[in-house]
């Protein structure tokens, strides 16, 4: 179960009560609150509290609901879309994520072409290339002010066992055919775009922006409603079905019914063993003067990580924060998901101990915000999209982290299904997708935790022995995942 930002393999963002580290004391609210939310303002949109007849119902209001709801509505502006919402639109990982526009796909093209060809696995790479174009597209056609800013990102080598990973990495996916998605820098080329400490080299791809989720959210929300779609909040789906969903307030009866829950999926029964929700969790440093951005080379809007095996993300905002996340949280037993798992002392520790290690000067800067999320996994890590017509079911996702494009491609995908257009993105390995179930409990309490410790102890591993660690070959063999 590898989770790191690794390009290795062709290609590849959120346990239970906070606090803060030891020298800052209790943490208030504020600190508690997803950097992403804290100027929401206005009154939560009404709930749905009557019967109606759309043509596509929408469960969920992340991007992956938004999304749809926005293609649907410009390829056909008649069309009668709601959206139902348990929370507020963004609530999930939309709301809640590193802020991340990524061209990763969570498993390796070397294992897409596998199962579907080669000629396919560079497709999908290019779409999603170009998802990451077309939310800066939509941005700013649409007016939506989200801080979009495609600058790439960088993995940096900070160890010999993540310089080779880098070297093989770049070599693998030339050899592959996906010229130009990352480029190798030596050890000065690196510094000199990101100055944290012990940079030995890194991989570099243009394929990538940064972005405040949040704003993205509330744009997509906006124009939604103002072409005719509906959202309801505070409306939890309690059923969902062919050509019905239910809630306390009243039923949504449809043509299409789109699941668009990602690791909430697990809360309907039917879908129980799907989605695995593990949690990514999350910090933000109040704004860096000027002149210490400049020091530490993080005065432009790059994300950036290292090739550790255990995941960490990383961004400056547009505001001169520094954001900085990470896996490694618990997997939660019969896939619960609870706002107290939202905040781990011992993770949210570790974070900031692997930020001090990137950046010592940041040591004295204080810790503004901690928050988390779940994140949707599938037993195989392989996102999926697709629409059973026989049933009026569309789902997409999950998407392993990195949804905040795949949910923008995958929404292109179920426009053209729901509206049987043609287009050469429905061929993509993604479309009908069917990801095994995962493993009964107590067997997938263990397997999850257990390959969470294991991408944790091949860190451990790759920095005694200064090679790339047999643990984590052996996870990415079992998984596919990278």
């Amino acid at each position: 179960m590898r989770t790191s930002h690794s390009p290795n393999t062709l290609a590849d963002t959120t346990g239970s009560t906070v606090a803060a580290t030891p020298a800052e004391g209790t943490p208030t609210a504020r600190q508690e609150t997803a950097l992403w939310k804290t100027d929401r303002t206005g009154q939560r949109r009404a709930a749905l509290d009557e019967d109606i007849t759309v043509d596509v119902a929408i469960v969920g209001a992340g991007y992956t609901g938004l999304w749809t709801a926005y293609y649907l509505l410009r390829e056909d502006p008649s069309l009668r879309v709601a959206i139902v919402e348990k929370e507020v639109a963004g609530f999930g990982a939309s709301g809640r994520n590193g802020g991340w526009a990524s061209a990763i796909f969570p498993i390796s093209l070397a294992r897409v072409a596998h199962f579907h060809g080669h000629t396919a696995a560079l497709d999908l790479q290019h779409a999603m290339n170009d998802a990451v174009d077309e939310i800066g597209r939509v941005s700013t056609d649409e007016g939506i002010d989200c801080d979009y800013a495609k600058e790439g990102f960088i993995s940096l080598a900070r160890n010999p066992a993540q310089l080779a990973r880098a070297r093989a990495s770049v070599k693998a996916t030339e050899d592959f055919g996906a010229h130009g998605q990352f480029k190798f820098l030596d050890a000065a080329e690196a510094a000199d775009q990101v100055r944290a400490t012990s940079v030995l080299g890194a991989t570099f791809t243009p394929h990538c922006a940064v972005i405040q989720p949040d704003h993205l959210v509330r744009g997509l929300a906006a124009w939604v409603e103002s072409h005719g779609g509906t959202i309801y909040e505070d409306t939890p789906a309690l059923t969902m079905e062919s050509g019905r969903v239910g809630t306390p307030g009243g039923v949504v009866s449809a043509e299409v019914v789109v699941r668009a829950t990602e690791a909430y999926t697990p809360e309907f029964p039917q879908y129980r063993r799907e989605v695995a929700p593990l949690y990514s969790l999350v910090v933000a440093t109040e704004p860096l003067p000027a002149d210490l951005r400049s020091e530490l080379g993080l005065d432009g809007r790059k994300a950036f990580n290292d090739l550790r095996n255990l995941r960490i993300y990383a961004q400056s905002t547009a505001d001169g924060r520094i954001v900085f996340g990470g896996r490694g949280a618990p997997y939660h037993f019969m896939s619960r998901v609870d706002p107290r798992f939202d905040t781990d002392i011992r993770i949210h520790n570790k974070i900031v101990d692997t930020m001090h290690d990137f950046f010592p000067q940041l040591r004295d800067v204080p810790i503004a915000h901690r928050w988390g999320g779940p994140l949707g996994v599938p037993r195989d890590w392989f996102p999926s999209v697709g629409l059973d017509r026989s049933r009026g079911v569309a789902w997409a996702g999950p998407y392993v982290g990195d949804g905040v494009a795949t949910s923008n491609l995958s929404a292109r995908v179920l426009r053209n299904l729901i509206l049987d257009k043609p287009d050469e993105l429905n061929s993509l390995p993604i479309v009908d997708h069917r990801s095994p179930r995962w493993e009964i409990e107590p067997f997938r309490w263990v397997g999850v935790n257990a390959g969470l410790a294991a991408a944790e102890l091949g860190d451990f591993e790759e920095r005694i022995t200064k090679r790339p660690s047999k643990i984590s070959a052996l996870l990415e063999k079992l998984t596919g995942a990278h």
